[in-house]
């Protein structure tokens, strides 16, 4: 007679471990997020409301506080479709095609990741400051770059153009361009392939990126400080306004401005989620 077969046990404690394996990594997923995000964020609006809503609504009445709100946004309004559009042709140049120097391409749009903010400034400093290669030249034609909007501008589309650029390339890459090719063939020319073809694929992914790109925009600090100058109502944006009033220890202010910068990269977050979930649920 043969024995019968081995009885296999459950392995519930195999179940038991991966579940309490899930359960510490959410613990401490959750604590790592509330020591550096929802405690800070609960303490700049704690500060900021510290006074009531009378104070705190007070506090956006200051004129310079006024003039970084739409220098901030005047910045991220130029910046943002500026890179785009670069981030739009490198992307497609990068993916469509083959050509001499592309690695190179590739590395320097990188170079904002790996180049401190500050190092930029200073880099635009030496271009374009009074004693930089071209300060002399652009003094004579009464032309300011530096301690002025363009600076600002310059130095702001520095540190944000790889995020529309980064975004693209690598999905169009993973779509391949036989679709394009197949609208080319059939007469359609590159701007009509773009719109009807390319676009519709890619719209997520762009989105995404333009929304991350805006918000780097927004709060940039390290270069635009070296090449603003701090002139209190006229090169000063959101982040070195709240500089400036939490040095002159108006707390309150200071803490409403960031507050303010806050609210933006929340909008900004929920935006970035609702992107993330359209593209899953169509890609899924």
């Amino acid at each position: 007679m043969a024995g019968a077969a081995p009885r296999v046990e459950p392995r519930k404690h195999v179940s038991l471990g991966r579940r309490a394996a899930r359960v510490i990594l959410i613990g401490i997923a959750i604590a790592f997020l509330a020591l550096l995000l929802f405690a800070p964020l609960g303490a700049v609006l704690a500060q900021a409301f510290a006074q009531g809503w009378q104070v705190y609504l007070q506090s956006f009445d200051d004129p310079d506080t006024h003039a970084a709100i739409k220098l901030t946004l005047l910045t991220a309004a130029i910046v943002v479709p500026v890179n785009t559009i670069f981030g739009i042709s490198a992307a497609w140049a990068i993916a469509k095609f083959e050509f001499k120097g592309k690695s190179l391409l590739i590395t320097l749009i990188d170079l904002p990741f790996a180049i401190s903010p500050v190092i930029a400034g200073l880099v635009f400093v030496m271009l374009f400051g009074a004693h930089g290669w071209f300060g002399p030249a652009l003094q004579d034609r009464d032309i300011q770059i530096i301690f002025a909007v363009p600076g600002i501008v310059l130095a702001t589309l520095f540190v944000t153009f790889p995020y529309v650029a980064r975004e693209l390339i690598p999905l169009m890459q993973q779509q391949g361009s036989e679709e394009e090719e197949a609208a080319i063939t059939l007469g359609a020319g590159a701007w009509v392939t773009f719109l009807r073809v390319t676009l519709p694929k890619i719209r997520w992914g762009l989105l995404y990126g333009i929304i991350l790109c805006n918000a780097r925009a927004m709060g940039e600090f390290g270069a635009v400080s070296v090449v603003s100058g701090h002139i209190r109502g006229l090169t000063t944006t959101m982040p070195l306004q709240v500089e400036i009033l939490y040095n002159e220890y108006n707390f309150v202010a200071a803490f409403a401005v960031a507050s303010l910068l806050a609210m933006l990269a929340i909008v900004t977050l929920v935006i970035k989620t609702f992107v993330e979930w359209r593209a899953d649920r169509r890609t899924g």
